[in-house]
């Protein structure tokens, strides 16, 4: 009995100072990203010789301190949301490690007037990410209601400049383009012929190429002036599969 007494007096001695429990809370969320910030860099500079990006763009690392990514995972707490891993989101899917996030986004080589593509919409966290460094960032989920509690938690958020929809992201969006950039965030066996079709001149997409059971390399494709494509392969990753009618 004594030990249930004093659970209750902490609770109530903690809701009636809320303020003081909030600042503990946003502390130790503080102290999490700031750690994981420190792995991603080291993880960049382990990968360098595959990358040859030993540090990411301080533009990057800015929109992954900024974005909360225990509000993306919320069915976790902060540690497990602010590990560098990924972690399932339901529906056979999962959100990405910090560090491949941070990667993908780096390599799309954003700018603040870009508006880009994402393929796998998954909890909303990539394309929070996006729409810190860029224009407008539209976003494709296959599974609906991944796609709807996204949008949800997105607006919630207050990130405004993400649109959101349902549908086979392997045919990209394109009313909405063409895209300065394009991500996607699950693994084919190909590129995509009709999100190379919607890229810009110039423009770069960035997903990995191979299958759920053999190897699969994070690849950078960039549209040539000519309506060609260079590709360049970057690091050896594992992905869910893109799925859909094909």
């Amino acid at each position: 009995m004594k030990r249930w007494l004093s659970l209750g007096a902490a609770l109530l001695a903690c809701l009636a100072a809320a303020g003081a429990c909030t600042a503990r809370e946003e502390a130790t969320v503080a102290e999490l990203q700031a750690q994981l910030l420190q792995q991603i860099k080291a993880d960049a500079w382990e990968t360098r010789g595959y990358t040859g990006r030993g540090v990411l763009s301080e533009r990057v690392m800015a929109a992954m301190a900024e974005v909360p990514r225990h509000e993306y995972v919320d069915r976790y707490g902060p540690a497990a949301a602010y590990a560098n891993r990924p972690l399932p989101i339901g529906h056979g899917q999962t959100i990405s490690q910090p560090f491949i996030v941070a990667l993908m986004t780096d390599l799309l080589n954003p700018e603040a007037d870009h508006v880009v593509l994402e393929i796998g919409t998954g909890s909303g966290y990539q394309a929070a990410v996006l729409a810190a460094l860029v224009s407008r960032v539209y976003s494709i989920e296959i599974i609906p209601e991944l796609a709807e509690s996204a949008e949800r938690r997105l607006a919630r958020l207050g990130v405004e400049n993400v649109a959101v929809k349902t549908g086979d992201g392997y045919y990209g969006w394109p009313e909405a383009g063409p895209f300065d950039g394009i991500i996607v965030t699950a693994v084919g066996p190909d590129i995509p012929p009709a999100l190379v079709a919607q890229l810009k001149p110039g423009g770069r997409m960035v997903l990995p190429v191979g299958t759920q059971y053999t190897a699969q390399n994070l690849t950078v494709v960039t549209r040539r002036a000519d309506g060609g494509t260079d590709e360049e392969q970057v690091l050896p990753v594992a992905f869910v599969p893109l799925t859909g009618d094909r």
